[in-house]
């Protein structure tokens, strides 16, 4: 059977009904709008009678017949006044719109959602800050979480990002896995993804978690504002550290807090470890300090990987070699520890007649060596020693005789660093993701913030010695002939390198009492710059005594 339409009135009627409803809602909003000034002082009114009203109710009754006198006698002189009446009127209307203006909804406390997570928080910290002798206890399932917390922020997200916690004085805030279980709980019902700084208050029993705001990546390399002996390794929070240096951003010139390493004879720190994670930025480090260390010193680097990252540095003033090769890299340690050697004998001769030390012994001596653990494992498969075990002079006397060490590995191979770069290298970083155990084995100590497992390239840990673990980004300094480097960095990079000098090949002499290496010859040999203030490699001294 067909289906008959249905009539013309009953089709179009919806429609119909939507747009009345349609032009009833726009001719409200624009009386609305038109009404605005009117609505808004009839508010003021309403508001202005009511606080009328409340101050005469709080009058006590024996006082309401003077008020009462001196308001009619306001009112008798206003009246008899030149424009009194208007001049009143307007000033009750312009009252009037004041107290009826719209007012931002000030925010007094947490909302529902704020509460349920805070309600939540406290359960879950229930069962490590409770015991069952206490007869007062602070935290108790269905407890009041308000005496606990305070000092509370949300951020637009409805998540923590700042929360004060009182805690029994029991509680072993002394010990550092107890302090781990909390932060870890912490972390994990306030907000994955984001770094918390726990800052524990022992003698007032308070524990205090910031959200903190992530290190700006917008520092490229460029000339910092220090002294000779002097390394900035990256930036870090304003509150961690006490100096700053003036540094070009993206966004212009700034004053940012700067993690400086300090080198040299009076240094507790002389030689620095950096471990972390393919692409973290280890050799981006590596080349950032050899840029900050060219103009006042001379550079060796050792490249393990041989992927050609520092072949910016080949041939420039005061760079004395880059060495990817097994052989190159052997002969270029040997010769560095009789330089280190040499450099000790002559001070030592010249303080015992009197005489300053010599010039060549004080210019800085910078060995860069980028994952050694790969040299090793060749130099192992080939017969042949470590390059790490050439390495024991440099670490032990470096600082005596202006040298630095500066190894960078990954984690898969901290296991194969030798006993003594663990323990001469006293200045620390981690860069890269990282697990609080990871972080824990190379600094010596776990960082008062919880690691993210998404970090940009340069961004980690540092600690100098036995200081404090610092947040810590390296500037950016990629690689100048690399294709995906930005123009604005490959340019930054430029411009720090010293100017190229003409190569000129030196002999390398064997070890005192050694025979000459067959795989050794002018193709394998450290190749020599020599710039201003440069000199070539010296022959190797004996050492005497």
């Amino acid at each position: 059977m067909a289906r008959r339409p249905l009539p013309r009135i009953l089709s179009s009627g919806s429609a119909q009904i939507a747009r009345s409803r349609e032009i009833a809602r726009t001719a409200a909003d624009s009386a609305t709008d038109v009404l605005h000034p009117l609505i808004t002082i009839s508010r003021g009114l309403r508001k202005l009678a009511a606080t009328a009203r409340a101050k005469w109710a709080a009058t006590p009754k024996e006082r309401r017949g003077p008020l009462l006198f001196l308001v009619a006698a306001c009112v008798l002189v206003v009246a008899f006044l030149p424009y009194g009446p208007l001049l009143a009127l307007v000033a009750l209307m312009g009252a009037a719109a004041w107290q009826g203006r719209e007012r931002p909804v000030v925010k007094t406390g947490p909302d529902d959602n704020e509460v349920a997570r805070l309600k939540g928080l406290y359960e879950a910290l229930v069962p490590y800050l409770s015991l069952p002798e206490d007869p007062e206890p602070l935290f108790a399932h269905g407890g009041d979480w308000s005496a606990a917390f305070s000092d509370y922020a949300f951020d637009d997200d409805g998540r923590l990002s700042r929360l004060s916690i009182s805690y029994p004085p029991y509680f072993t805030d002394g010990e550092p896995a107890a302090r781990a279980r909390i932060e870890q709980l912490l972390h994990a019902k306030s907000g994955r993804g984001r770094e918390y700084l726990f800052e524990w208050d022992e003698e007032g029993n308070r524990l205090t978690m910031h959200v903190l705001s992530a290190l700006p990546t917008t520092i490229a390399a460029q000339h910092f504002v220090t002294v000779p002996g002097e390394t900035v390794l990256g930036f870090t929070d304003a509150d961690a550290v006490q100096r700053t240096v003036p540094v070009r951003a993206a966004d212009g010139t700034e004053d940012a807090p700067a993690v400086v390493w300090r080198t040299g004879p009076r240094s507790t720190e002389p030689h620095l470890l950096a471990v972390g994670q393919p692409g973290s930025g280890t050799t981006s480090l590596l080349r950032s300090i050899a840029l900050q260390a060219l103009p006042h010193g001379d550079v060796l680097v050792i490249e393990g990987g041989g992927t050609g990252e520092f072949a910016c540095l080949v041939g420039r003033a005061g760079v004395l070699a880059v060495e990817c090769g097994l052989s190159g890299a052997l002969t270029s340690l040997e010769w560095a520890a009789h330089e280190t050697e040499r450099r000790l004998i002559a001070a030592n001769r010249a303080r015992q007649v009197g005489h300053p030390v010599p010039e060549d012994t004080r210019r800085p001596l910078w060995i860069l060596l980028d994952r050694p653990s790969v040299l090793g494992h060749l130099a192992a498969a080939d017969g042949r020693p470590d390059p790490q075990e050439l390495l024991q002079v440099p670490l032990r006397h470096g600082r005596a005789a202006q040298v630095t060490v500066v190894v960078a590995e990954q984690f898969d191979s901290v296991d194969a660093l030798a006993e003594t770069v663990r323990t001469h290298t006293r200045a620390r970083i981690v860069l890269g993701p990282a697990s609080a155990e990871q972080i824990a084995s190379v600094l010596g100590s776990l960082p008062h913030t919880t690691p993210v497992p998404d970090m940009p390239p340069g961004r980690g840990y540092a600690r100098l010695g036995t200081g404090p673990v610092l947040r810590l980004q390296v500037p950016a300094t990629p690689d100048p002939f690399d294709d995906a480097t930005s123009e604005a960095h490959r340019q930054a990079v430029l411009e720090l390198l010293p100017e190229r000098q003409t190569a000129t090949t030196a002999a390398v002499q064997p070890a005192p009492g050694s025979a000459p290496d067959p795989d050794v010859d002018a193709d394998t040999a450290p190749t020599l710059r020599k710039g201003p203030g440069t000199t070539a490699l010296p022959s190797p001294v004996p050492a005497e005594g």
